[in-house]
């Protein structure tokens, strides 16, 4: 009989994921010193196990279904889309804290607690991270603080510390939720502050275009202010609201130095973005070590391109990832 010879049995590919939750290690503490209450890391792991790894992240709000029927960033994270599971292993992952707690932590801290479960996936190094909004600070983190595991890194729509104007308006949020927690009426608190953050993550020029009817009801409310109230409701059900205080002043927190990051970059930054300013993005360009393209992307969506613009961003990533 004629030998068989060996054939390598291909991982199957996996585009609707499979959680991955891995143990916090016991003796972890976040950089304030706080305990984190949470118990695991939740990861999602996308396309074949033994592919190249490419850690995905969002904003505050996201989570870690980023691919499939009902991921965030489903456009990107896909078999031959920009992120493509073809070739690649996606990680998406769940930020801490993952139940309504309030702790005080950092990008930073995230990034450790990627960098801990890695450890104990037995993952040295990652092929790139790719992060949006907060991901990109905690990719800009993790890259500073573990720049031998990572071997390259795109950030949208975020910089390497939180802007002035930015940091105000979540302090106001944040005042109303707590106002509304003291008063125990938390739904409207979370609702309200959620309102005024879909103010700040869109452009002027996008409002005035879409809600250019300023015709008040018998409530006194315009379209604008009907549309505000509908996401802020909304949020209620997709955000707790202690987690969401932990989150809001962790993106405060932010402070990575530039100097530190030695993957090669890339940046994609919107011009009308009033939470990652185009100029401090472009502080950053300039003092990251090896920064290999700074891409601009104009849109009416300001802060919220990275998800309104998936063909001009799908564009970026696959010119990142070698494939455009």
């Amino acid at each position: 009989m004629s030998a068989v010879p060996n054939r390598r049995i291909q991982p199957e590919l996996n585009a609707e994921g499979e959680d991955v939750f891995v143990p916090v290690p016991g003796d972890f503490r976040l950089d304030t010193g706080d305990a984190l209450p949470d118990a695991h890391v939740r990861l999602r792991r996308y396309g074949r196990a033994d592919a190249p790894m490419v850690i995905v992240s969002g904003g505050i709000s996201s989570g870690r279904f980023v691919g499939g029927a009902d991921g965030w960033w489903r456009d990107h994270v896909a078999p031959g889309a920009a992120i493509d599971l073809e070739d690649f292993c996606v990680i998406g992952f769940d930020f801490a804290p993952i139940e309504d707690h309030r702790v005080r932590l950092s990008p930073r801290d995230q990034a450790r607690l990627i960098a801990a479960a890695l450890d104990a996936l037995g993952v040295r190094e990652i092929e790139a991270w790719i992060g949006s909004s907060y991901g990109g600070q905690v990719g800009l983190s993790f890259a500073a603080f573990a720049p031998e595991r990572v071997k390259r890194l795109c950030v949208i729509c975020a910089a390497h510390k939180p802007a002035a104007l930015a940091r105000g308006w979540r302090g106001v949020q944040r005042r109303i939720v707590e106002f509304a927690i003291a008063r125990g009426d938390v739904a409207q608190g979370l609702a309200l502050a959620r309102q005024l953050a879909m103010i700040t993550y869109r452009s002027g020029d996008e409002f005035a275009e879409r809600f250019a009817d300023t015709t008040l009801d018998a409530e006194g409310r315009s379209e604008l202010d009907r549309y505000l109230i509908a996401r802020g409701d909304a949020y209620v059900d997709v955000m707790a609201p202690k987690r969401w205080l932990s989150l809001s002043e962790s993106i405060d927190r932010c402070a990575v130095a530039p100097e530190l990051i030695s993957a090669p970059t890339t940046l994609l930054a919107c011009p009308t973005d009033q939470i990652a300013p185009f100029a401090d993005v472009g502080d950053l360009a300039r003092r990251l070590p090896d920064c290999t393209a700074l891409r601009t992307l104009p849109s009416l969506y300001g802060h919220d391109a990275f998800l309104k613009e998936p063909e001009r961003v799908g564009a970026v990533l696959r010119e990142f990832l070698g494939h455009g």
